[in-house]
């Protein structure tokens, strides 16, 4: 049976976003040029419904990576994300190693929703995008999870929900903790990151429950002309 959304998805988190599944990323990068500049760290969270019908965090994957052969490697990135790239004690893997693996978790979380597609949920998300993007055309990886295009931006939701574009900022607006001297790691901010957008959708859950609500009253009284 089809949900209110045109859907044949019964899980919540597929019914709440059409049958797409949203994966919090946060990418460090060497740069700023996607096509020039390496990716150092990645990170994702997945989410999902709870019990009572909130947006709640699960699992955070996070993999060092090795700049790819040739990468840029800007020292003003460098210096603000603290990454020493080429530190021995580094467990950095290569980028379709780091890709795959993140790329696995969310297939496996895919099936288990019944959701199509992920989509990436980030602050300023198509900076993480463009580099997803560029990783996933230079390593050949032929089928990536995440939708090419589509994203929910934290930066954007912050400053509906809470006026604050700045990341620090919406999480103090939003009663977050903030740690300045973890930010920059991309577990950190993605884990941050996850728990701001679970907090914006469920604010707006009475907003989603009464358009529900609206849509079955019209079907029930769809039904009922019919008799």
């Amino acid at each position: 049976m089809a949900d209110n959304n045109g859907s044949n998805n019964t899980s919540p988190i597929g019914r709440r976003f059409r049958g797409f599944l949203p994966v919090v990323v946060d990418l460090e990068t060497g740069g700023f040029n996607a096509q020039t500049d390496a990716l150092l760290e990645i990170a994702a969270v997945l989410v999902d419904f709870d019990e009572q019908g909130l947006l709640t965090t699960e699992q955070t994957y996070r993999y060092h990576v090795k700049p790819f052969e040739g990468a840029n490697l800007e020292p003003a990135s460098l210096e603000v994300t603290g990454i020493d790239p080429h530190h021995p004690l580094r467990p950095a893997i290569p980028e379709r190693d780091a890709l795959g693996r993140i790329f696995r978790e969310v297939r496996q979380k895919l099936k288990e929703s019944g959701c199509k597609r992920a989509v990436l949920v980030a602050h300023n998300a198509h900076f993480d995008l463009g580099f997803l993007n560029a990783a996933i055309e230079r390593t050949g990886i032929k089928r990536s999870p995440f939708h090419p295009f589509s994203v929910f931006d934290t930066a954007t939701l912050g400053g509906i929900a809470y006026g604050q574009t700045v990341l620090a900022r919406i999480a103090a607006a939003a009663g977050m903790p903030w740690d300045a001297n973890a930010a920059h790691s991309a577990a950190y901010d993605a884990e941050r990151t996850a728990e701001l957008f679970c907090q914006i959708v469920n604010q707006f859950k009475p907003v989603y429950d009464s358009r529900i609500a609206l849509e079955q009253q019209s079907e029930e009284d769809d039904e009922d002309g019919l008799e």
